[in-house]
């Protein structure tokens, strides 16, 4: 059976599809079909936090998939309302709404935003250059980048781009009509950009202070990837609302947003839903990833190995002059080159690692949360390999 042939005749062509047919994935391993190996430094587009195919993971699935799979919303189960109860305890007093991706989290906290501002008609939402939040309509109306915007116009309306990192950019476009502001703690797709912790300081000050509400998208920073449960953390700032997904199921679709107790009553009966959002089986795996990360002491594990990672970068850039600059933070990285990232990836594909490239010129390394030492090290030393290509 040839399945790209399958996937070009049947698939709806939206993504760029390469390398082989992969069918089976283990820690930080993939296999493909014909018994090659891969090491993936990149594991489900930052979903995969405990890897491949965790064991714990793999065995809640099957033991909830035995029990109880899904009930509508409108009836009472125990892990939403216990998942909830997590979230909130590792966050900040307040409630919890559970959807299925990112984009949809991303949703329904715009949709929180406007309702909010509809008491004083206040419709304006401020996001940033290069941010990425989803491919839905709200969540792509606050995606700062024409490529993905240009062929759905007319878009959410009104919205406002600042620079992402610049305080004073920000300032100069809050209005009267300004309900809240949306940006990523740290840009993923936009380039892993990162931003000083004074920043987000000033944001909190100034959001308290005008009754605005600031909302961190923490899809991809979420879930210990930076080093603390949620990268805010890392600052010193609270958001009044969060989006959640990627490492939240850790491989299993589910997404939630996290709304400050002040604002908890925005949304009332009917004015929010998703039909599979907060299923018995999502949210019972995400308790368990929660878990996980606890008795694994995955956030030792990031600390530990992000600092590995981030020296052995930094020694690239030192080594070859195609590396402009190195940004990140835990485990979560990026290198600029001066040239196209591609063939960069290419390359290390080519010798069975699996990376990512993004805006052109940048490398992403986002390898799971729980990868030990050796096996990081020896994706390194493929993509110092790649790299030497290029010099």
């Amino acid at each position: 059976m040839d399945i790209k042939k399958l996937y070009k005749q049947y698939v709806l062509n939206t993504y760029t599809r390469v390398g082989p047919v992969f069918i089976k994935g283990k820690g930080s391993f993939l296999w493909d079909d014909k018994g090659n190996k891969f090491l993936d430094l990149f594991p489900g587009w930052g979903v995969d936090i405990l890897g491949h195919s965790h064991s714990k993971i793999a065995k809640i699935l099957s033991l909830q998939s035995k029990e109880l799979v899904h009930v509508p919303n409108n009836l009472y189960q125990p892990y939403q309302a216990l998942l909830a109860k997590r979230i909130i305890n590792e966050a900040f007093k307040g409630k919890v709404f559970f959807a299925n991706s990112g984009a949809e989290a991303v949703e329904g906290a715009l949709k929180l935003a406007r309702a909010y501002g509809s008491q004083n008609k206040r419709t304006e939402i401020i996001c940033m250059e290069n941010s990425f939040h989803g491919r839905t309509l709200g969540a792509l109306s606050c995606t700062a980048q024409k490529k993905y915007q240009f062929a759905f116009r007319p878009l959410l309306k009104p919205i406002k781009v600042a620079k992402f990192g610049d305080f004073e950019s920000f300032k100069k476009k809050v209005s009267k009509k300004t309900v809240a502001v949306i940006l990523e703690p740290i840009q993923g797709e936009g380039g892993v950009n990162t931003a000083p912790k004074d920043y987000f300081l000033n944001l909190r000050k100034f959001c308290t202070a005008n009754d605005i509400l600031l909302i961190f998208d923490e899809v991809q920073t979420g879930m210990a990837r930076t080093g603390k449960m949620f990268c805010f953390q890392n600052y010193g700032v609270e958001p009044d609302v969060f989006a959640l997904s990627k490492g939240l199921g850790a491989g299993f679709p589910v997404s939630s947003f996290v709304v400050k107790e002040k604002f908890s009553k925005v949304l009332g009966p009917g004015m929010h839903a998703s039909t599979f959002g907060g299923s018995p089986l999502a949210t019972r795996v995400a308790l368990e990833v929660f878990k996980v990360i606890k008795q694994e002491k995955i956030l030792d594990n990031v600390n530990r190995q992000g600092a590995i990672l981030k020296e052995k970068l930094y020694e690239f850039k030192d080594k070859f002059g195609i590396i402009k600059e190195v940004r990140g933070l835990g485990l979560m990285w990026a290198l600029e080159l001066t040239i196209d990232a591609k063939p960069v990836f290419q390359e290390a594909l080519k010798n069975k690692l699996i990376i990512n490239f993004t805006h052109n010129t940048v490398l992403r390394i986002m390898p799971a949360l729980n990868i030990d030492r050796s096996t990081l090290l020896k994706g390194l030393s493929i993509l110092e390999k790649a790299l030497k290509e290029f010099v």
